[in-house]
């Protein structure tokens, strides 16, 4: 655990007892402060009291000797409208900040030497951190990879000289996270999302922009350009002539900066272009999307002064994130390939447009929108296996476009694109579940159903297994 520094004796706040609000909480008794706690919800106030949290209703408390309110990420700071805490902090003058800041305050006052990466982006991010990480172990780094994605930060390691922390980071945190300073920054990409939060789409784009507001010239900021929005930030970000700025493309020769041209990786300087490496033989790298999580990763790498030949060989032997596009097994000329945590159609368009020949599982608890925006991917399918709420919606759009099979439920539709996969004769078949959904009809969150879709996949290639024996 890392105690938090800079304010031992000091009442601080903390609303929203989740497993980041609760992880807060010990890190900042650690660091000597005293801790008052509270939740809307009855149920996060016992597990917490169980716990041995301190609880004051910050509703009726006097708020004039507390220092800061940490506020969950989860709870609303401006949109729709302010939280009630976080309205009681407004008006008491107490600032409010969330884990990522006290992260950075923390770091910059233990002087250790660690380094900070930090990913953002609409899309993506989860993957690149992920490959961040295993490629700072494999180039000999003392990896610490968490927030947004696996481990609250407070519960990573303390910090040392070789400390990397590799933190995802979403615009909910940074929202939370004023003074922050990550040595590598990464802006991925920015698309419409989470507009109810932010209240528009520019507002979106400018919490994600504040990432690199407080870099400076030893620091380096990686930025996707693909989209108008990013590279707008690009732009501004390079106006200001701070940090180092490594722009990132997939498709766009760039004259600086990190680009993939028909699966080549290429790195330019401005003055020299190097031909980097071939991406398509790394098949938990496999699509235009993750060659940009690997194009920002190689630059993030690079920028931590590791070697060409080591991050490209630690490419080679990642293994995927679970749940996004994560190959199960491969055998006979079927890959199974799990993609539960696509769970809207633009995360499902990334799967369709990598694959062809595709069993595609898919439905849910549908998205505004549903499948409409995927039928240009529609002549790569061989077949759909509808399940859940959606079926009948999704029907309708499939309907004389692809053909389907009203599967209803996960273990019926593996079974069927399963045998159906393995009685066709394409050099390369993909059985895939990849949703477009949110899973809440039928399980509890999308690590369920891809849990739930690699069991049923290994079991049946256990049965035909034996059956073959």
């Amino acid at each position: 655990m890392i105690a938090v520094a800079g304010f031992a004796g000091r009442v601080v706040a903390v609303f929203g007892l989740g497993k980041s609000g609760l992880s807060t909480v010990r890190a900042l008794e650690a660091g000597g402060a005293k801790v008052i706690a509270w939740d809307d919800t009855e149920a996060k106030r016992v597990e917490a009291a169980e716990a041995g949290v301190t609880l004051e209703d910050l509703a009726t408390r006097d708020w004039s000797d507390v220092a800061a309110l940490i506020l969950s990420p989860g709870v609303p700071l401006t949109h729709p409208e302010p939280h009630w805490s976080a309205k009681r902090a407004t008006a008491a003058g107490v600032e409010i900040i969330g884990d990522i800041e006290l992260l950075g305050r923390t770091l910059k006052a233990d002087n250790t030497g660690a380094r900070v990466v930090a990913i953002t982006g609409t899309n993506g991010k989860s993957t690149t951190t992920a490959l961040i990480g295993h490629m700072v172990k494999r180039c000999g780094g003392d990896a610490q990879v968490g927030g947004n994605i696996g481990k609250p930060v407070f519960e990573l390691e303390p910090p040392k000289a070789t400390s990397v922390y590799v933190i995802e980071v979403s615009s909910y945190q940074l929202d939370l996270a004023p003074g922050f300073a990550p040595d590598v920054a990464i802006l991925l990409n920015v698309t419409p999302d989470h507009i109810d939060r932010h209240g528009t789409i520019e507002n979106y784009a400018a919490v994600k922009a504040h990432l690199f507001a407080n870099q400076t010239a030893e620091d380096t900021a990686i930025v996707g350009v693909d989209d108008s929005y990013s590279s707008d930030i690009c732009t501004s970000v390079s106006a200001a002539m701070t940090q180092k700025v490594v722009p990132v493309s997939i498709g766009k020769t760039l004259g600086r900066g990190v680009y993939v041209l028909d699966g080549i990786l290429y790195d330019s300087t401005g003055t020299q272009t190097q031909k980097v490496g071939d991406l398509h033989p790394l098949r938990t790298l496999a699509g235009a999307h993750n060659w940009q999580n690997a194009a920002a990763a190689y630059a993030a790498g690079r920028a931590l002064g590791f070697s060409r030949d080591r991050i490209l060989a630690s490419f080679e032997s990642f293994p995927g994130l679970a749940h996004r596009m994560e190959i199960v097994a491969e055998q006979d000329g079927v890959r199974y390939v799990n993609d539960s945590k696509a769970t809207n159609a633009d995360a499902t368009s990334k799967a369709l447009a990598t694959y062809r020949n595709i069993y595609w599982i898919l439905g849910g608890k549908s998205k505004e929108g549903g499948i409409e925006t995927l039928t240009e991917y529609f002549p790569r399918i061989r077949h759909a296996y509808l399940i859940g709420e959606a079926s009948d919606e999704f029907a309708r759009t499939l309907d004389g476009k692809v053909g389907y099979t009203r599967a209803q439920t996960l273990d019926r539709a593996v079974e069927g694109a399963a045998n159906d996969a393995e009685a066709a004769t394409d050099e390369l078949r993909v059985v895939l579940l990849s949703p477009a959904c949110a899973s809440f009809d039928q399980y509890p969150n999308f690590e369920v159903r891809g849990d739930a879709f690699r069991d049923l996949v290994l079991k049946h290639l256990s049965e035909k297994g034996r059956a073959s024996a």
